[in-house]
């Protein structure tokens, strides 16, 4: 007998902390600040995947400004459910960002680690300009003063899966943002 695949649904979700509806009227919302914060100016969004993927997409549509899309790889969770250790930042951009407007696209604003490797990364280029845009932020895990620039959702300290966030690379495709169910998250990380 052929084992069913697991679905990997809504179904899977303890609770639904950002609705699909609350998630595009916020992306349009960032999509008008960032478009009157780089008025005239060409940028260089930098989204971190994997998990910033699908907000990026969404993300740059919303604006309105020119811009040059690159990706970095920031590896911090793996299949764990906490970023406790260093990232590590595994390809390198690219595009030249010296001297332009940069943008970093993430997901998620946990501890802060990440994000600060990221930028201090990233100003060794000497953009004109670095800013970061954050889906989520959990500032109860903040581990610095390190805040985002603009911001999607605060959120409580959960473990959120959706919408491009992932636990052990699945649950991206989820069009809202949710708690795992407890018990699916101790199965997942035996997997």
């Amino acid at each position: 007998m052929i084992a069913a695949t697991p679905r990997y649904t809504e179904a899977d979700l303890e609770t639904i902390l950002v609705s699909k509806e609350q998630i595009r009227k916020r992306v349009e919302e960032l999509g008008r600040d960032l478009s009157k914060h780089f008025e005239g100016k060409d940028v260089t969004v930098v989204s971190i995947l994997s998990g910033a993927l699908v907000f990026t997409a969404d993300l740059i549509r919303s604006c309105d400004f020119a811009t040059r899309l690159d990706c970095l790889r920031a590896e911090s969770y793996g299949n764990l459910m906490s970023a406790d250790a260093p990232p590590r930042i595994t390809n390198p951009l690219k595009t030249d960002i010296s001297g332009r407007h940069v943008l970093v696209v993430d997901d998620i604003l946990d501890s802060g680690n990440t994000l600060r490797a990221i930028i201090k990364y990233l100003s060794q280029a000497e953009p004109a300009s670095l800013s970061t845009c954050v889906l989520l932020d959990k500032p109860s895990r903040h581990s610095s003063e390190f805040t985002a620039d603009f911001k999607g959702f605060t959120i409580p300290d959960e473990f959120v899966v959706g919408y491009g966030l992932d636990f052990a690379e699945r649950y991206r495709n989820l069009s809202c943002i949710g708690v795992l169910k407890k018990d699916l998250q101790k199965q997942e990380s035996h997997a």
